[in-house]
C-alpha cells in the first residue's frame, strides 16, 4: 500500500487546517490508519487512528477535543482535521496504515510540514 500526505501548511495559532492522506490500495477499508507528528528535534508520536470499522477512534490527550480523524473509504483517504492549532502542533505529520491482524504500522506516507507560528 502506497500512502501520501498532503495540505500542510503555515497557518497561525488559533487557525485551523485538514490534512489528507491517500492511499492506493484495493482493500483500503481493511486498513487502520494513523496520523503521527514528529516536532523540530523530537521523537515521532501517534496522534490519532481511525480503525477499520470507522466507528471508533484514538485520540492522543494532546489533541483530544482540538483533532478529528475521518475517513472516506469510497475515496481511499484519511483526514485529520486539526481546529484551535497551537505553535506546539508544529511538525512533519505521517500517515500511516496497519492491515487487519497486524500489531504495528508498516506502511507509511512521506509526510506533511505543518508549521504554527504568528
Amino acid at each position: 500500500v502506497q500512502l501520501q500526505a498532503f495540505g500542510g501548511g503555515l497557518v497561525q495559532p488559533g487557525d485551523s487546517l485538514r490534512i489528507s492522506c491517500a492511499a492506493t490500495v484495493r482493500t483500503f477499508s481493511l486498513y487502520t490508519v494513523a496520523w503521527f507528528r514528529q516536532p523540530p528535534g523530537r521523537e515521532r508520536e501517534l496522534l490519532a487512528a481511525v480503525y477499520v470499522s470507522a466507528a471508533s477512534a484514538y485520540y492522543a490527550d494532546s489533541v483530544k477535543g482540538r483533532f478529528t480523524i475521518s475517513r472516506d473509504n469510497a475515496k481511499k483517504t484519511v483526514y485529520l482535521q486539526m481546529n484551535s492549532l497551537k505553535p506546539e502542533d508544529t511538525g512533519v505529520y505521517y500517515c500511516a496504515a496497519k492491515f487487519r491482524g497486524e500489531s504495528s504500522y508498516n506502511h507509511w506516507g512521506q509526510g506533511t510540514q505543518v508549521t504554527v507560528s504568528s
